[in-house]
Parts: C-alpha cells; sequence; structure tokens
C-alpha cells in the first residue's frame, strides 16, 4: 500500500490533524514528526495543504459527515478524520471522487473502511457543497463578536504573499519588475503560490517575506527614507526577524532580543541576506537587563496568535480561554519590564498578532502608560485608528486587495 501514489501524502495529512485536534499541538510544530518520510517536497506540500483545508473547514466537514451517518461518530474516531481528509480532497483541493477514494480508504480496514466508502459515496452522489465561508467553531465566533462574519469569509482562501522592500524608495519599480500590488511605500502583494526562491530580488536580498499588518509596528517607529537616523532600538522577541530588518534599513541602530537560539540563527541568516546588520542577543527578557536605555522599544509580544488564522488554522481550534489568560498575564509583566528601557519621551511599540482583547486593547487600557495616537497616514487606506490612537486590523479588512492578518498595535511615549 505504500506503494499508491499519494496515500503517504494522506496518512501525514492525518498525523498532522490529529497533532493539532488530539495534542493540541502547532502545525509548524506537529510538521517536524509527521512529515518525515516523505521523499518529495509535492508530497509534504499536498500533506499541509489537506491538513490545513481540514482545520479550516472543519465545521462543515463534520456537519456534511453527520448528514450521511445513522449514528454521530465520536469526534476522534477515525473514520471521522479520514471521512474529513477525503471531503477536504474533493471539495477544496478538486480531487476526483475516484482518487480519493484510492489514496485515503487504505488508512482504514474492515468496518470502518466500509463506513467511511458508503458515506463519502453518499456525500458524492448527493453532491454536496461547502458554505462560501468557513463556518467558526462556537467559542471563536462568540469571542470575535460583529466581527466574526467578515473573518470567517477571509479565511476561505489562504493568505496572498507579502514583501517588505529594503528600499521603500524603489517600491513603484519592484511592484512593476514583480508584478505585484503596492499598498503602502516598501510593501509588495503577490499571488499565493508564488515561488518565494525563484522571485527576481531574492538572492540580492531586496526584499524579505512580511504580511502586510506584520510591518506596521516597526513602521510606526519611522521606518521608510533613514528615520531612524542612528537611533538606538530594542525589537523585544524579534525572531525571525522581520522588524529587525525594517529598523535596520531605516537606519536605526538595532538590538535584537530573542531566547530561541534557533530562532535568532534564522534572524541572523536573514540580517546576512539582505545585507543589513544589528546587535543580536539570545536572552529571556524577564532577567536580562540592558547596559543602556533605549530611543525607543518594540515589543512583538509572545501571544496567541490567533490573527495568523488565514494561514495558521490550526489556531482556531487550539486556542480557547486558558490559553489567552496565560498570555495576557504574560504579555503585562512583559509591557512592565519593556517599559523600563526607554528614555525620557522615548517610545514604546507593544504589538501581539492576536484578535483577542484580552492581549491587545485590554493590554493597552491598563498599562498605565501615556498613548501616543498612531497616525492614518502610517496605515494603508481601509485601515483607521481606534478612537484611543491604537490600531486594530483583522482578516475580514481590505477584502478587495487580499485581507491582512490580525494585529494589535499601541504606541506609548515615556
Amino acid at each position: 500500500m505504500a506503494d499508491i501514489p499519494g496515500l503517504p501524502a494522506r496518512r501525514a495529512a492525518l498525523k498532522l490533524t490529529d497533532a493539532v485536534l488530539r495534542r493540541g499541538e502547532t502545525l509548524d510544530i506537529a510538521a517536524h514528526a509527521a512529515l518525515q518520510g516523505l521523499q518529495s517536497g509535492a508530497d509534504k506540500a499536498l500533506a499541509r495543504a489537506l491538513a490545513a483545508e481540514v482545520l479550516r473547514w472543519l465545521t462543515d466537514l463534520d456537519a456534511l459527515i453527520d448528514s450521511a451517518t445513522r449514528q454521530i461518530l465520536p469526534d476522534d474516531a477515525k473514520p471521522r478524520a479520514v471521512l474529513r481528509l477525503m471531503l477536504a480532497g474533493w471539495l477544496r483541493l478538486d480531487t476526483p471522487p475516484h482518487a480519493v477514494v484510492a489514496t485515503a480508504l487504505p488508512l482504514l480496514t474492515g468496518g470502518p473502511r466500509r463506513l467511511a466508502h458508503g458515506v463519502f459515496g453518499a456525500l458524492v452522489r448527493k453532491g454536496v457543497t461547502l458554505p462560501a465561508m468557513p463556518t467558526l467553531p462556537d467559542g471563536v465566533a462568540g469571542r470575535w463578536g460583529e466581527r466574526s462574519a467578515a473573518i470567517a469569509a477571509a479565511l476561505a482562501e489562504p493568505p496572498p504573499l507579502d514583501l517588505s522592500l529594503r528600499d521603500a524608495a524603489q517600491t513603484e519599480q519592484w511592484a512593476e519588475k514583480l508584478g505585484g500590488l503596492s499598498l503602502l511605500p516598501g510593501h509588495i502583494r503577490l499571488p499565493r503560490g508564488t515561488a518565494v526562491e525563484d522571485l527576481e530580488g531574492f538572492s540580492e536580498g531586496a526584499w524579505w517575506v512580511q504580511d502586510l499588518a506584520a510591518s506596521l509596528p516597526a513602521r510606526v517607529l519611522g521606518v521608510g527614507m533613514g528615520q531612524g537616523k542612528g537611533r538606538r532600538v530594542l525589537d523585544l522577541c524579534a525572531a525571525p526577524g522581520g522588524k529587525t530588518l525594517q529598523l535596520a534599513a531605516a537606519g536605526w541602530d538595532v538590538t535584537a532580543l530573542d531566547m530561541g537560539p534557533k530562532r535568532m540563527a534564522r534572524l541572523k541568516e536573514n540580517l546576512a541576506r539582505i545585507g543589513l546588520s544589528a546587535t543580536t542577543v539570545v536572552a529571556d527578557m524577564l532577567e536580562w537587563e540592558p547596559d543602556a536605555p533605549f530611543d525607543a522599544v518594540l515589543l512583538d509580544a509572545p501571544c496567541t496568535a490567533t490573527g495568523t488564522c488565514r494561514r495558521h488554522p490550526d489556531v482556531l481550534h487550539r486556542i480557547g480561554p486558558r490559553q489567552i489568560e496565560d498570555m495576557a498575564e504574560l504579555q503585562s509583566r512583559l509591557i512592565e519590564r519593556a517599559a523600563r528601557w526607554i528614555v525620557p519621551g522615548g517610545q514604546l511599540v507593544y504589538a501581539v498578532c492576536s484578535l483577542e482583547r484580552e492581549e491587545g486593547e485590554e493590554q493597552a487600557a491598563r498599562a498605565g502608560l501615556r498613548t501616543e495616537a498612531i497616525p492614518a497616514s502610517l496605515l494603508p487606506q481601509g485601515v483607521t485608528p481606534t478612537a484611543e490612537g491604537w490600531v486594530r486590523t483583522d482578516p475580514g479588512m481590505l477584502p478587495e486587495a487580499g485581507g491582512l492578518d490580525g494585529f494589535f498595535i499601541a504606541r506609548f511615549r515615556a
């Protein structure tokens, strides 16, 4: 059976979804073990795509399965897990039903195989379809409130590819060279599925991959046309380095701190490819102390990362009140510590790629710091500051341009 084309990828996809739904792992962490043994990049890509589509559409796939069974299958039953893959392959990846059957049923034996075959066949004969947008899990929809429908609509497709340019003055030239769309100076957007290493400018370090929303925290400190002017900035929780690159390219004297040696190694690789420099520190910021205060501190804090749900749909199922509470407690400690490290009159920017108020608005409100309103001129058209002067983005914004990740950003002045 291992010789059946496509079967190893589906077995890996099954391991991926199980790791997320049963053990609460991220897709990225689960992939290290689940994808071992796959020989081709195509198989690895297929396994990840199948798992991602299952997680993106899980509620709706389960509803279809339940509509075709006399008794509701347990959530962790293997036939349900395999049927999710089969339906995702057919309805989302356009795999012909006969190919779905041939490559997925060998994952089961005996009665479970006959059950899955019968349920899938019945749904194919009925010509079932998925809704126009994924149905969010109940707890998630409740947390995200009135924006839930717009966010769900943005989840229907994976996001486009965003690039940040080393030289923002060349935005028009690179947009023309790459055939992309620019939503801000120094930004280029390309269709999803683009092979990054094959793009012009990669080898010479003209740009790096960075979601548009992820580029905003550094932008509000001043990242364009040499605005850093040699001032000292501390980039906390810096890896993999997109914000460090932005700040260094704008002329800041950057100290980048991260507690992960492997993550810091990746940051250094990115600096070398782009041709920029920064002082790098591997340390836990709850234990580390700087030698002198900084003109600015950028704290892109650890968070639940629910704002990245377009590219990481596992967060829809892994994150709940306990994880949000734990992260909010940590973030409060980090803000208090980071605020000590800025000179009088200096700036602190706090950001999280989370859609949860506990990690964003509530953190900013109780920080006890003086808010400096973020002007709309620093933001993409269609994104406006809140009444408090903060910035809140979510995947439902800028739908005509391809959306953006969910972020919360606040700027404070010492």
